[in-house]
């Protein structure tokens, strides 16, 4: 599982306020499932009741846990504090002893009487209004939500597992409205309804606990389509609140999408089935503000804002979903140690992130161009607001695998995102230089899928060996490249990569976004007055100088939402998102006049730093370009 943010996460700080083997155990008599339950129906404030019936204990002792991590989020989520009235029963339905190690830990006492645990569930969106993003809250596709109209199952928020038993099987029980949709990868046993004909108990079976948190659920009023991409069935599940997106309006941009993607990643092998749950934010004080997406091995947990154009949501979902399904190259079929036999309470990381991550962004942002969803010209835009995003807001000069190997600890963590910048950088450097060793004929795609051949999704590599494996698949070059540049902490000289295929970075007329410009927003927040305004920067923005907004101009509404600094993520990404041709009406305040800008968006352009092509380019250089971008 690996996550993407997308940019409206760059917002909140930067304008406002401010993705070992388990041992078998004896501690069971029996070989049975572990069974447990959710129940849906018997919710109360926003709290699920959960049954967990492990089988008889031949122990004194054992400890039942809820992940501190989960894999892929590269952050602590602690899913156990979230858990109440936790009651350990013997078969008389008698409370047994129990201990409460930490967060997330549960030590039993007499677990040979052990019938089954029983406990509530809080859900984290509405926490998300307490403390906020990045505020130790799980990241929101991440996370869990129990409202009477939907409920997003990321079971390991439900389900825990006990020490040694990671490897059991288990069954799930989870019993709903028999009005509700309900969608799940994970292998259905059976269904059952209720007397009453009210209620369905479905069964679902996972061969062990990593199948529980690697297969979400989506519960409640849903939309749901079902169709094929070459050999794979897409099921799309979409909750929107208001109705304002279905999985109809959706389904021709994921096809196209996921048809682009196929044809790129060529005879790499892939999940005959893959799911997409997307959950629409409303932009409510309880409503989820992690935008992005958390990607698991055969389906991605994807929460965006609901107040999304079509065009809007389109591109949002192309770039968050695509990333997500090239994750079936890595981690997939090719992971480490690290991955394969990950610790959810004490977890290790493996030192290449530059690859889980940033490879992944990198197909992510390559098979557009390479097939023809985009121009070179939006390609060349796209890299080169990674590489100002990198420089600006991370530390460049920073060893990646260090950063990687202690992604949970400062001053790492705050370092993470840049996988999505200066990683996906990386695999591009790595690709050019493996066109011009090969003559145009091998690229990172290519070293991904002998990689994936050498080990698969059930072999993993050694981390401490990665690089030299790359080197011996490859060419000295490579080698000396990640050792340079990826272990060691000397920053990457773009210009001498884009050189090989006629590129360079040069200063003129660029274009740019209508709220970042160079790397850096064009707008602040002024917590006292709780007012977001236009910077200086504004007066280099030709879209805004046209329109007659000036430097300390309060934005004061958006297309009719008035602006604040709680909603600041929210409507900022909107104007982030604008694309030429929309109808915009933007009211400022200006020393207490008001001013409306009533306009239809086009191309914006400032004077800054942008990536294009080399007038003196030789045949050679062009010939490698072409390679690259349509290889």
């Amino acid at each position: 599982m690996n996550m993407k943010l997308i940019p409206a996460t760059f917002f909140a700080g930067l304008v406002l306020v401010g993705c070992g083997s388990t041992k078998t155990s004896n501690d069971l008599a029996t070989a049975l499932p572990i069974e447990t339950s959710i129940n849906l129906i018997n919710v109360t404030d926003d709290k699920a009741p959960v049954v967990i019936n492990p089988g008889r204990f031949v122990t004194e002792t054992v400890t039942y846990r809820l992940p501190r991590v989960v894999q892929g989020t590269y952050a602590v989520s602690d899913f156990g504090k979230y858990v109440e009235a936790f009651k350990a029963l013997d078969y008389d339905g008698n409370e047994l002893p129990v201990n409460k190690v930490d967060e997330n830990t549960w030590t039993i006492s007499e677990a040979k009487k052990l019938d089954k645990i029983t406990y509530l569930v809080n859900d984290t969106f509405d926490e998300e209004k307490v403390g906020g993003i990045g505020k130790d809250v799980p990241f929101s596709p991440s996370g869990t939500n129990i409202e009477p109209e939907n409920y997003v199952l990321n079971l390991h928020g439900f389900i825990g597992y006990f020490d040694n038993l990671k490897n059991s099987q288990y069954k799930l029980d989870v019993t709903a409205n028999a009005d509700f949709a309900r969608t799940s990868a994970l292998q259905t046993t059976s269904s059952k309804t209720s007397k009453d004909g009210k209620t369905v108990t479905t069964s679902y079976f996972a061969p062990r606990y990593f199948d529980i948190t690697d297969n979400p659920m989506m519960y409640g009023n849903l939309d749901v389509e079902e169709f094929q991409v070459g050999d794979i069935k897409i099921v799309l599940s979409v909750y929107s609140p208001n109705q304002v997106h279905s999985a109809k309006s959706l389904k021709e941009t994921v096809f196209k999408m996921m048809k682009a993607q196929k044809a790129y990643l060529g005879d790499i092998n892939s999940t005959p089935r893959y799911d997409i749950y997307l959950y629409l934010s409303e932009g409510k004080e309880d409503s989820p503000k992690g935008f992005g997406a958390l990607e698991h091995h055969t389906s991605t947990v994807v929460v965006l804002p609901e107040s999304m154009d079509e065009a809007e949501i389109a591109a949002s979902m192309t770039d968050v979903v695509s990333h997500e399904f090239f994750h079936i190259v890595t981690p997939l079929s090719v992971h480490s140690e690290d991955v394969h036999y990950f610790d959810y309470n004490k977890p290790t990381f493996s030192k290449h992130l530059w690859m889980y991550e940033g490879v992944t962004e990198y197909f992510a942002t390559l098979f557009q161009v390479n097939q023809d969803l985009v121009s070179e010209d939006d390609f060349y835009n796209k890299i080169m607001e990674k590489i100002q995003f990198s420089k600006q807001r991370y530390n460049d000069a920073m060893s990646f695998t260090i950063m990687s190997e202690n992604v949970l600890k400062e001053p790492y963590k705050d370092q993470y995102a840049n996988v999505y910048q200066k990683g996906a950088l990386i695999g591009m450097c790595i690709d050019i230089l493996m066109r011009e060793e090969s003559n145009g004929n091998r690229g990172i795609l290519s070293l991904m899928k002998e990689l994936s051949n050498k080990y698969g999704k059930n072999k993993p590599f050694e981390d401490d060996k990665l690089i030299e494996e790359i080197t011996a698949m490859t060419y000295p070059s490579i080698g000396e490249f990640l050792n340079t540049y990826v272990v060691g902490d000397i920053p990457i000289n773009y210009n001498n990569i884009f050189a090989k295929v006629g590129l360079e970075i040069g200063e003129g007329k660029v274009e740019t976004n209508y709220i970042l410009m160079n790397g850096a927003p064009i707008v602040s927040g002024n917590p006292e007055a709780g007012t977001i305004f236009f910077t200086d920067a504004v007066a280099e923005n030709s879209f805004w100088v046209e329109n007659g907004a000036k430097p300390n101009d309060i934005i004061k509404s958006v297309e009719g939402t008035t602006l604040t600094l709680q909603n600041a993520n929210t409507v900022l990404q909107k104007i982030f998102s604008w694309k030429p041709g929309n109808e915009v009406e933007v009211v400022l305040d200006r020393a207490g006049e008001e001013v409306i800008i009533k306009t239809t968006v086009t191309k914006t352009f400032t004077t800054g730093e942008g990536l294009m092509k080399n007038e003196n380019a030789t045949e050679a250089q062009e010939a490698l370009r072409k390679a690259w971008l349509k290889g």
